[in-house]
Formats: structure tokens, sequence, C-alpha cells
């Protein structure tokens, strides 16, 4: 059985999250500072966005090719499970808005089944539609 939470969970600052975060990693051996482009707010999105390139966008239909690159692969040289994640969100939100205009909305919930892996430096297609 787990033990109980504790009664006064510990509040981190932001900085105190990223030291431990870090102290983490150097634990596993991962000893590289991050990129100062790690650092800035749209890091998330500039990261889907450089694997991403769009085909064709239409009020019911999103199309594009993903490639994956070193930043998204893990340590099998195969996409992350976080990046699958990350793109199915970003397209599923292009879709939406193409089909609602720009609202601001959000997505409640996302199920990701991984049926093979896809290796570094392959690309392939992506399509989300809107069904009525």
């Amino acid at each position: 059985m787990p033990p109980p939470p504790p009664v006064n969970p510990q509040r981190l600052s932001p900085a105190e999250s990223r030291e431990r975060t870090l102290y983490f990693f150097h634990g596993l051996g991962v000893d590289v500072p991050l990129p100062v482009s790690a650092e800035r707010p749209d890091a998330y999105t500039s990261l889907v966005r450089a694997i991403v390139s769009s085909a064709a966008v239409t009020s019911s239909r999103v199309s594009c090719t993903l490639t994956v690159s070193p930043a998204v692969a893990n340590q099998y040289n195969t996409l992350h499970g976080g990046a699958v994640a990350a793109v199915a969100e970003a397209v599923g939100m292009a879709c939406a808005r193409a089909a609602a205009g720009d609202k601001e909305m959000f997505l409640g919930e996302l199920s990701t089944a991984y049926l093979a892996a896809a290796r570094l430096n392959v690309s392939f297609p992506i399509l989300n539609k809107l069904n009525a």
C-alpha cells in the first residue's frame, strides 16, 4: 500500500522545480545544460512546429507531415510518446479552429494508442478530420 500523502505538501517555486528536475537528470547521467531556446515561454510550441509541416487545411480537415527529428526522439531513436500526444493535440486544435474560427477552446481529453515506433528521420502523413 502506498504511503499517505503529506499533510502539508511542499510548494516549490518554478526555479526550485527546475533545479530539482535538473538534479534528477544529473542523477540519471544526463548532465547537459538545457539550450537557451528551452527557457523561452513558447519552447513547447516551437518544438511541435519544428517537426510538423502543413500540407492542407480546410474547414473540416487538416493534413500535414511529421518528421521525426533528434529533438523528439527517445533513447531508442524513435518518436517519443509525449511528442505523439503533443502533435495530436496541436493538429486536433488546428482542425477545431479551422472549423469554428479563432475562438478560445481547450482539449478536454486525449487518448493515444501506440501501434508501432516511428524511427529517427522518418516522415509520415497525419490526417485529422471532423466528423459531423
